[in-house]
């Protein structure tokens, strides 16, 4: 039985850490997997009770954190290449930035024979000063040609790695889009929508638009809350935005929110209240049961699991268009997309979902269809399987 040696930054909150518990569980017996795991920062919510939903028990490098440290990034390094020598994989697979640097320099060292890195973003735009990016790029060149395959999970991701950011050849590139069990968005929704809106006290006649990820710079927020202001001041409806996370730009955003006079709390109990901030929720079918409208404003993305999640809850979207969204996104028909920056389209698109019921829920009912096929788990495995099989099939 080929060993796999599974390689993620942390286990934060997020949909790389659904994809490596499928990638570990339902593998078997086919490939025996070992889950290998860094350290989440203290502001980032835990996902490891995903783990044990499916009996999955990591192996955690302490030192492999998520920022550059090369005191600890070395000894990670050490330790990863200590690890591949006792469990000898036939397959390294390295998920993200971080690990997929480490995992793969330990592995090249380690001449394992087969090693895969998975994008499930890149941090090619929107993060880092043009030297910076520079370098990252030119780290993950050599670091492509060097590994067996390169995964993307879109096919923009594809495009942009290999044409755009020159980073790995078209040859030695596959496409394979996120999975997920995506059963639980269809289970109970009444019942769910009931006790996330009393826990909440969001009344029926609202309307809930809610954003869904980490608080930080590339998620912008800030553009999401003053599109939210303009609706605000040119609809009759009753409208309010949940925030559901948190993370480093917490405080920033209770600024932008002061500024924009946009009143926030815990929960929606006072009617002045515009923006309520639920922190992280883990049962997240249950959230966005008691939604109405999922948005995201991202200035950059890999596959938007929120928006993908939200389809499935059957939920009208709206999405700045970025990174893979629209690969996860019917245009038109399960939601609306706009471009990056262009805030008046953005606030034109979310008041004609807010205005027009009858249009919210043909977009609704559109989304299961398009998502429950093309991102579901079982999908995802059989196509992992097929890539790793042909990867040992050339080596022997």
């Amino acid at each position: 039985m080929p060993r796999v040696l599974r390689i993620i930054n942390r286990l934060n909150l997020g949909g790389i850490t659904y994809n490596v518990t499928y990638l570990t569980r339902f593998m078997q017996p086919e490939f025996e997997t070992m889950l290998v795991s860094g350290v989440k920062t203290e502001d980032e919510e835990s996902s490891e009770f995903i783990l044990d939903q499916y009996e999955i028990k990591p192996h955690y490098i302490r030192e492999m954190k998520r920022e550059i440290n090369f005191s600890s990034d070395r000894k990670a390094y050490a330790e990863l290449k200590e690890l591949i020598k006792k469990f000898k994989p036939d397959i390294v697979h390295t998920h993200a930035a971080k690990a997929g640097t480490l995992g793969r320099l330990a592995a090249f060292s380690c001449n394992v024979p087969v090693v895969v890195h998975t994008f499930h973003g890149h941090v090619f735009h929107s993060y880092f000063s043009p030297l910076k990016t520079k370098l990252f790029i030119e780290i993950e060149r050599y670091l492509a040609k060097k590994s067996s395959a390169i995964v993307t999970i879109s096919e923009l991701q594809k495009h942009e790695i290999c044409n755009v950011f020159k980073v790995s050849a078209p040859e030695k590139t596959h496409i394979i889009p996120l999975g997920f069990d995506l059963s639980r968005f269809r289970e109970n929704t009444d019942e769910k929508r009931k006790a996330f809106r009393e826990t909440y006290k969001i009344t029926d006649d609202v309307i809930a638009i809610g954003i869904i990820g980490r608080f930080a710079a590339i998620k912008n927020h800030s553009f999401f809350l003053e599109a939210m202001k303009s609706v605000v001041s040119k609809t009759s409806k009753k409208v309010v935005a949940v925030l559901i996370g948190d993370g480093e730009e917490h405080e920033s955003i209770l600024d932008c929110c002061r500024k924009l006079n946009m009143p926030f709390a815990k929960d929606a109990s006072e009617s002045e209240t515009k923006v309520v901030l639920t922190s992280w929720i883990k049962d997240i079918d249950r959230a966005l049961a008691g939604l109405d409208i999922v948005a995201l404003t991202s200035h950059n993305e890999g596959t938007p699991v929120s928006l993908i999640e939200a389809q499935a809850a059957g939920k009208a979207v709206i999405s700045t268009r970025v990174g893979g969204v629209e690969n996860v996104v019917a245009e038109g028909h399960t939601g609306f997309l706009c471009n990056k920056g262009d805030l008046q389209s953005f606030v034109n698109q979310l008041l004609q979902l807010v205005e027009d019921e009858t249009l919210r829920n043909k977009m609704a009912d559109n989304g299961w269809e398009h998502v429950r096929n093309k991102f579901h788990y079982t999908r995802l495995v059989s196509d992992m399987k097929n890539l790793y099989n042909e990867l040992l099939s050339a080596k022997r």
